[in-house]
Order: structure tokens, then sequence, then C-alpha cells
């Protein structure tokens, strides 16, 4: 079967944005963005394109940081007690 590509032209574009991006955009972004440029098509498609011309997005790992810096407010000392037992 000799069919036509019907998404040669939609490959290139999202190739190209792929590229631009490197390789940090996923299928829904490459979505949104074939939106913005005019190309009315759905995000299965998308993605099921993207698996054929093994685009795959990286996904930076975000480093586990457990500090949190003062957490709560240290309330004034207005009585001036004095808690030291002798």
């Amino acid at each position: 079967m000799n069919r036509l590509d019907k998404y040669r032209e939609v490959k290139e574009v999202i190739q190209q944005i792929f590229h631009d991006h490197r390789g940090r955009y996923g299928y829904r972004r490459i979505t949104l963005e074939l939106h913005h440029r005019g190309y009315l098509i759905n995000h299965k498609t998308v993605r099921r394109l993207m698996n054929q011309l093994d685009l795959k997005c990286l996904v930076r790992i975000k480093k586990y940081r457990s500090y949190r810096g003062k957490a709560g407010k240290i309330a004034p000392h207005l009585l001036k007690r004095d808690f030291k037992a002798t």
C-alpha cells in the first residue's frame, strides 16, 4: 500500500518544536504549541506521532530539600519572666 503520510507536515513541525526546546517538551506542551501555530490536532495523535518519531521528553529530577527556613514566628518576651530555678 503506497499511501501518502497525511501527518508529514505535522511531524516536521513536532520535531522542530521538540528540538527547539531541547527535548523538554512532552506531548501536552507540543499540542499546545501546535494549537498556537494553527494546527488543530488531538493530543492522542501528537503522542502517537511522537512515539513513531522516537521523541521522548527529558524530565529533570528535582533534588529533595527539607529545609524550610524559619517555620514559625517567635512571640515577643513581654512579661520578662525568668524561668531559672536555683
